[in-house]
């Protein structure tokens, strides 16, 4: 999986396959024998035609907010170690991906230059007292979180009309999916 920090499990990505007719495949499902547990997984490698799963024959990037990417790679399964398959260069997909993350961070509500610069020495003052004082970086880390929940639930009060397509426009700015916005807003809210 390929990750972004900041938009969390909502912009998850990863090498996506096609089959020959150019759908892509539901989960492979792995009966480990008796016992209330199927393994599934949508792990690009499984996809080789071995065990009963299908045989894909592209890749594309895929994200987990449901994003596929355009471009079609061929999977040339001779050349994929079948031991250590996270070898194989996927590059064009994460590429792929990685355009798609800056499109996601370029639709986001910008923060202001100023502040993020000033986050940006933040956490590097706050990593090298995590080194040098430990207790103080924790203290530090508490004040921060205090303010922080401070904040949010401050900056949630004043977000207007927050009911129906409204949340499509916050989703949008936080660059999550509206369900992780409606959880973030409504767990900003809670902690007043």
């Amino acid at each position: 999986m390929w990750e972004f920090e900041e938009f969390g499990a909502d912009h998850e990505g990863r090498p996506g396959v096609l089959l020959a007719d150019g759908t892509e495949p539901g989960p492979v499902y792995f009966d480990a024998g008796s016992g209330p547990t199927v393994h599934r997984s949508t792990d690009w490698w499984i996809y080789d035609g071995t065990l009963r799963a299908p045989l894909a024959t592209e890749m594309r990037g895929a994200c987990s907010c449901g994003w596929r990417g355009t471009p079609r790679y061929p999977l040339d399964w001779e050349a994929v170690d079948r031991r250590r398959p996270y070898l194989f260069d996927t590059s064009g997909p994460e590429g792929d991906w990685d355009a798609h993350m800056t499109d996601a961070q370029d639709r986001a509500v910008s923060v202001p230059e100023d502040l993020t610069a000033l986050l940006d020495r933040l956490e590097t003052r706050l990593t090298v007292l995590t080194e040098d004082e430990p207790l103080a970086a924790l203290r530090a880390a508490a004040t921060l979180e205090r303010l922080t929940q401070r904040l949010a639930a401050d900056a949630v009060c004043n977000v207007d009309g927050l009911d129906g397509p409204q949340w499509d426009t916050v989703a949008q700015a936080l660059g999550v999916s509206r369900r992780t916005a409606r959880s973030r807003l409504t767990r900003y809210a809670l902690r007043r």
